[in-house]
């Protein structure tokens, strides 16, 4: 099949790549004539463990290149997915489509012969519609359909996840489009990956509701270790009760300091958007993005206290600024609020994160980047553990209490064992334990 991916970035690179591992021919386009050239270099715009191999795999059996010409990228093309960004629009929260609409406009241009357009951005109820109207006004004489193919990547194992996925969710009532997205997916067929055919609008609602439901699971378990702490619980044993029941599961029940990244702070905020505009009210969606907002700058103060109240003058020695491991990505990062927090209060930051220095860079100011785990902690008044890189997970503890001013841990992603960091002489603080 020719697969063409409009927009290289996290989604639509990741895709591309692992449809030409499959042994499509792929083109991945982008106006980002910067990124193209990287790509064409070998040089990944982002971190995403695998995706370098694959995509020089691919590129040098030549079922994968990259163009910033969408014409000759669309041309013969049986589907082509829109893989483009939609962040929250400044000013009231809505998706951005700008991007989606303006990527429609030029593929209807380009159009030849019958052609799948695939939105793989996650997108609102009703944006399938929008697009088919744009393509149409573009191009009168166009022979296609529009379908829904949300994805569900994890950032740092993203790969897998498409490779592996739980389902493929298709939303066309076109015969043809799903004809020819089958046979795009068919080599996962012998991973026995669930192929979920539905409506459009249904395929696209389902993205928004499944990130929904993860962020409530994740703020669910959070306020859960709170009330922890006041009644002398551990969170991870409560999480571990009722994980283990097949209703709930154990996925994102790990207590932390809120949910970051590129899709559940963006994708809550639409989803509440589109339920205000059908007049349909998600209130406990509603008390998940309040609560969890609210929650990384309370970090801060938990790290704040731990330190004694009063941090004015001292040296707080921060381990990850990601929003999780295994990736570059600062994108609502609870690391960012929390930095604030201790900044407001008159303290000094010095961080380590293995992949995020320069993603950092742009969205904090007055923070110290060094070169590695220890040399961040020396001469520091605190240590606080804020994404779990395996590389923080076994930290020789002597030497980290040798380095610091003050033997002060503090573990907002409850990496450690209390018994034995306590035992090695720190003031030890987790969350929910």
């Amino acid at each position: 099949m020719r697969v063409t991916m409009i927009g290289s970035g996290y989604v639509g690179l990741v895709s591309g790549a692992c449809f030409a591992d499959f042994g499509h021919d792929v083109c991945c386009v982008d106006k980002d004539q910067g990124k193209i050239d990287k790509l064409l270099a070998g040089v990944m715009p982002i971190f995403e463990p695998g995706l370098e191999g694959l995509v020089a795999r691919n590129v040098e059996a030549g079922r994968l290149r990259f163009t910033t010409d969408l014409a000759a990228g669309v041309k013969d093309a049986d589907a082509v997915f829109i893989a483009v960004g939609t962040p929250s629009r400044r000013g009231d929260g809505h998706a951005d489509l700008s991007y989606v609409h303006a990527a429609a406009e030029e593929i209807g241009a380009a159009l030849t012969g019958f052609t799948v357009i695939v939105d793989k951005s996650t997108v609102p109820v009703g944006t399938g519609d929008e697009v088919e109207r744009i393509i149409r006004e573009a191009n009168p004489d166009a022979d296609f359909a529009v379908a829904s193919n949300p994805e569900f990547l994890r950032e740092g194992a993203a790969i897998d996840d498409f490779k592996r996925p739980d389902r493929i969710v298709i939303g066309s009532d076109d015969p043809r489009a799903l004809s020819v997205l089958r046979d795009v997916y068919r080599p996962l067929y012998l991973n026995k990956s669930p192929i979920v055919e539905m409506s459009r609008r249904a395929a696209e609602l389902t993205k928004y509701a499944g990130n929904a439901f993860l962020a409530t699971k994740i703020t669910f378990i959070n306020e859960i270790a709170d009330l922890c702490e006041k009644v002398g619980a551990n969170v991870q044993d409560v999480a571990r009760g009722i994980g283990l029941d097949g209703r709930i599961g154990d996925k994102f029940l790990h207590a932390g300091p809120g949910y970051g990244g590129s899709c559940f702070p963006k994708d809550t905020l639409a989803l509440l958007k589109t339920a205000q505009d059908y007049e349909a009210p998600q209130r406990i969606v509603e008390a998940v993005v309040a609560v969890n907002d609210n929650r990384k700058r309370a970090m801060g103060r938990k790290v704040i206290a731990a330190m004694g109240g009063d941090v004015r003058g001292k040296t707080v020695a921060i381990l990850g600024l990601t929003f999780k491991p295994n990736t570059d990505d600062m994108r609502d990062s609870p690391a960012i609020a929390v930095i604030q927090a201790l900044q407001d209060a008159g303290a000094s930051v010095r961080a380590f994160d293995p992949e995020g220095h320069e993603q950092a860079k742009k969205v904090l100011e007055n923070v110290a980047y060094c070169d590695g785990a220890y040399q961040t902690m020396e001469g520091a008044d605190a240590l606080v553990i804020l994404t779990e890189w395996n590389a923080f997970r076994a930290l020789d503890l002597r030497r980290v209490k040798s380095l610091l001013n003050q033997p002060v841990l503090v573990d907002l992603r409850n990496i450690y064992n209390r018994e034995q960091v306590e035992a090695a002489g720190f003031e030890y603080t987790a969350v929910g334990r």
